[in-house]
């Protein structure tokens, strides 16, 4: 078992699964420092804004707009959980991941969505993400904000099949905008609450 496995268990500590990843080495490893922001404070209402609007861009499956939120240097990643013992130190399985994605890999994924080759989402899904229990933190860097939610996303697809729902927890690194006019995203990490997802696929974004 390694440190940095050791560190990140059950944190939702994005640095370390970034720093394992081949797609992740380019990754900014910013991280958050002391209590979260208090609501009132600026810097938290435009976080929340922000993963809010996004939320809505992703519903719509505004799949182009959603890659415009996002910087050149992103790490989009979703690492597949384990049920370990109390003290093991980890909880997800090394180098497995559902994501593991640069800005790169990502657009690729969304220039499928315009192919005949996307049967996973013809006809679309139908999506909802619910965005709850926003937390902000500061870091020692005044241009990057790192954010906690919690998500659920109810997923439809076709007539007859039931419903997917897939909870999770992400934490998110904002990073400023040139001339400080909004917020783009620059880390995602993703931990599913389940080790097996009862959705068909995979081809939506959390």
């Amino acid at each position: 078992m390694t440190s940095a496995r050791a560190s990140r268990s059950r944190t939702g500590n994005g640095g370390p699964y970034s720093a394992e990843s081949p797609l992740g080495g380019h990754a900014p490893r910013t991280q958050r420092t002391g209590r979260s922001l208090p609501f009132s404070d600026e810097r938290h209402q435009q976080a929340h804004h922000w993963v809010v609007e996004e939320s809505y861009l992703l519903d719509a499956q505004h799949y182009d707009e959603w890659l415009d939120l996002l910087t050149d240097d992103i790490h989009y990643v979703m690492p597949v959980r384990v049920s370990t013992a109390l003290g093991a130190g980890f909880d997800s399985a090394p180098g497995m991941a559902h994501f593991d994605e640069n800005k790169y890999s990502l657009s690729r994924r969304v220039a499928r969505f315009a192919t005949e080759h996307a049967w996973t989402e013809d006809p679309p899904s139908r999506l909802r993400h619910y965005v709850t229990n926003v937390r902000t933190f500061a870091t020692e860097d005044a241009d990057h904000l790192v954010v906690d939610s919690a998500v659920l996303l109810y997923r439809s697809r076709g007539d007859v099949r039931e419903a997917a729902i897939v909870s999770a927890g992400r934490e998110d690194l904002l990073r400023r905008d040139p001339g400080g006019q909004g917020w783009s995203l620059a880390r995602r990490t993703i931990l599913v609450d389940d080790s097996v997802l009862r959705t068909q696929n995979l081809a939506i974004f959390l």
